[in-house]
């Protein structure tokens, strides 16, 4: 008996060695089948990801929508308003084949943007635009939006100094005031309140964002402004005229009901002045063609003509071999202390000098005029910089950096330009050249640690190197940059 059973452990042995044997393989094998499908789960939802974020049209489930799920969006509105890739393809124009629609676009973190397609009309009495259409007949379908359309949703002190739209769906038979103008084309809805009356802001915030969301429409589109100055239709018309074909409707003031079938409230931003292609409804526009667009707009029947009483010329006309170098001049804070100084370097390397000094009134046109003459730009950062989206692609950019604004110079005005085709320079101020150095002990963060003052928040950024400081150059460091400039001119053939 004892060996009966030593025989049958025997027999089992092998048999259960073979299995444990077999049962890591097997594991194994099944370990690295499942890495493999997750690995390939992950890959598929990042390129999937990539494409949806960077592609200008939405994917092709979008683009194919079967008709139940367009059903299904006409009557959800709460998904609607909820479905930003959604909302952002209408607004793109990418879908069209719908018939009613509310929805909010609230993804971007500089921007609200709403998309409204049916029976539209404005009320400017309670500040509401209404919607009606199929799917919109009973009140438990209506969802409510509210969104002041103005590019800087982040800063919520701005933000409340802009006037607040509700969208409102109401049902076909609540809707008894007859339209005074009907509109046979789509609106855009935005507000020139803000920080409008800052140059930067009226381009970067305002005169991009509008042309990156009407350029779709080719100027069939009417523009309805919130909080409109009448000084900022004078200074921009000719160029908002490149954008829409139709009079401008002044939403507070024109108390008629107008009727739209599309409209679409607030304006869509890319970044500091600039434009990106991949994001734009079409994939092919850019800076560059805004930048056309402003030389349409700004090129004066007489390119001669140039009014004396707004910009005076420091030199006679330019002569033929030499460049023209164009200097914008401050007159409360960062002012150049030695500007005659600094004339006269230019002037021996072999630039002809011309001095703008822009008023409010100085009409737009008289900038471009100069500046697009112009092979380079130097100005000391601040919002005139702005104006290097008048200079041909090739010109030479110089900015003047006083302390502690290293960021700000190489964000806004910095990067924008070479993304334009600008030669772009810059000149950092060393501490002595800076009129802190005055007020200061040499050994002071300000002077020599300006991120401790900056990383303390923007208001003491502003307080203390935007508004507090002027600049005297070093003239012998200063003319280096100037020799080097001068050569660019001619190693990129802009004359």
């Amino acid at each position: 008996m004892l060996t009966n059973k030593m025989a049958q452990r025997s027999r089992t042995k092998p048999a259960n060695s073979q299995h444990d044997d077999q049962e890591p393989k097997h594991h194994k094998h099944h370990h690295v089948l499942r890495s493999i499908l997750l690995l390939l789960l992950i890959i598929y939802t990042i390129t999937s990801m990539q494409r949806l974020l960077i592609s200008p049209h939405p994917p092709p489930l979008l683009l194919h929508l079967d008709q139940e799920t367009k059903n299904n969006l006409q009557a959800d509105h709460h998904k609607q308003s909820n479905n930003p890739t959604l909302c952002s393809s209408l607004i793109d124009g990418s879908i069209t084949d719908v018939n009613t629609v509310l929805c909010c676009d609230r993804s971007h973190e500089r921007t609200d943007v709403c998309y409204m397609r049916g029976k539209i009309r404005t009320d400017h009495n309670t500040s509401t635009i209404l919607i009606s259409g199929p799917g919109l007949d009973t009140e438990s379908s209506i969802r409510a939006e509210t969104i002041r359309p103005y590019t800087r949703k982040w800063e919520a002190g701005i933000m409340n100094t802009i006037d607040e739209l509700t969208l409102r769906p109401s049902p076909s038979d609540s809707l008894h005031t007859a339209c005074d103008v009907m509109h046979a084309v789509p609106g855009v809805v935005f507000s020139t309140g803000g920080y409008t009356g800052n140059v930067y802001h009226e381009f970067n915030d305002g005169l991009i964002p509008l042309y990156i969301t009407t350029e779709r429409f080719e100027g069939e589109v009417v523009l309805v402004v919130l909080e409109y100055h009448s000084w900022w239709m004078t200074k921009y018309g000719s160029v908002v005229e490149k954008m829409s074909n139709y009079e401008i409707v002044d939403f507070r003031r024109d108390r008629r009901v107008h009727c739209f079938s599309e409209l679409i409230v607030g304006l869509k931003i890319h970044g500091e002045l600039t434009i990106d292609p991949y994001l734009m409804p079409k994939g092919n526009k850019g800076i560059n063609d805004f930048q056309a667009l402003l030389n349409q707009g700004l090129t004066p029947s007489n390119p001669n003509h140039f009014m004396q009483s707004q910009v005076s010329l420091s030199l006679p006309l330019p002569q033929e071999q030499k460049p023209k170098l164009t200097i914008f001049i401050r007159n409360k804070s960062r002012v150049i202390l030695n500007l005659k100084e600094v004339i006269r370097a230019c002037q021996r390397v072999g630039f002809n000098v011309q001095i703008l000094n822009p008023k409010r009134s100085t009409p737009l046109s008289e900038i471009h005029t100069a500046l697009s003459s112009s092979q380079a730009m130097l100005a000391v950062h601040g919002a005139a910089m702005t104006h290097f989206l008048f200079m041909q692609p090739g010109s030479i950019l110089i900015q003047i950096v006083p302390l502690g604004l290293d960021w700000p110079a190489e964000t806004y005005y910095g990067e924008p330009a070479k993304k334009l085709g600008l030669r772009y320079m810059e000149y950092k101020l060393a501490k002595h050249e800076s009129s802190l150095s005055k007020e200061y002990d040499s050994h002071d963060p300000v002077l020599v640690n300006p991120l401790v003052i900056t990383s303390k928040g923007w208001s003491e950024t502003k307080k203390i190197y935007l508004e507090k400081q002027n600049v005297r150059l070093n003239i012998r460091r200063f003319s280096k940059e100037l020799a080097r400039a001068h050569c660019h001119v001619y190693d990129t053939k802009v004359l």
